[in-house]
């Protein structure tokens, strides 16, 4: 009865080894050094503040507004802009082509 046991906790135990073998084996994910941090991508930014975009982008080309109540403002930036409800990032649109 207990070799059994002893065996199936031996497997198990083999099984998680090999497990956490293979998810030590991850790629490193490498950004050219150029590209770092001069792009945003759009679903991380939602949340954001300004002063955070403006570290991480720069300043924008133009900001219009504030318009309305709750204020909303938008900033251009050279491939899209940023909407902002006082100063919180609510969406990312990119500019069209053509």
């Amino acid at each position: 009865m207990f070799s059994r046991n002893r065996n199936g906790v031996a497997q198990i135990a083999g099984t998680v080894a090999l497990l956490m073998a293979f998810g030590a084996q991850a790629k490193p994910l490498e950004i050219p050094v150029g590209s770092q941090g001069s792009e945003l991508s759009f679903g991380e930014a939602r949340g954001m503040k300004k002063n955070d975009i403006s570290i991480r982008l720069g300043e924008p080309l133009s900001i219009k507004g504030p318009i309305g109540e709750p204020a909303i403002t938008r900033w251009e930036y050279s491939d899209f802009y940023v909407f902002f409800e006082r100063d919180t990032v609510l969406h990312t649109v990119k500019k069209p082509r053509g």
